[in-house]
């Protein structure tokens, strides 16, 4: 039997050949909208990261963090989405989008949600926002949460 360190070494020192292709993340922004056909939604990014964290929330994310796996997952749909759109990916994150937003206070004006998936890079000094995808917007009401 191999050495059990020559099985576990390739785990524990990650190859640089992991990633085909090194390029933007994306990022999911969502808004609340008045009606299927407004455009003028206040775009908020969907779960940003925090700012700071103090080295003991550090530690505890090292071992427990679901919020950032599930956020993990989300930037996979929104690649998949970018690269071949698809119906499950799509409505996978409506529904995380809207199990956050009933939390919210609720907006009875602005009963239907959108999302979009945005590249950001680099032009020079500026950040430029590129949006690679947005559906149709949803009723709030009728995206199945659970």
């Amino acid at each position: 039997m191999r050495s059990p360190l020559k099985l576990l070494l390739p785990a524990l020192i990650p190859s640089w050949n992991f990633f085909d292709v090194i390029a933007p993340s994306p990022r999911v922004e969502y808004a609340r909208l008045r009606s299927i056909g407004d455009t003028a939604g206040d775009w908020k990014p969907f779960r940003p990261r925090p700012q700071r964290l103090s080295p003991l929330e550090m530690l505890t994310r090292l071992v427990w963090n679901p919020c950032w796996n599930e956020s993990l997952f989300l930037v996979s749909c929104a690649e998949r989405l970018c690269d071949d759109e698809t119906a499950h990916s799509e409505s996978e994150i409506f529904k995380r989008i809207a199990a956050d937003v009933v939390r919210e206070p609720q907006d009875a004006e602005r009963p239907w949600l959108c999302f979009r998936v945005v590249f950001v890079s680099r032009a020079g000094e500026a950040l430029v926002d590129e949006v690679q995808y947005q559906p149709a917007p949803r009723r709030l009401a009728e995206i199945a949460v659970g």
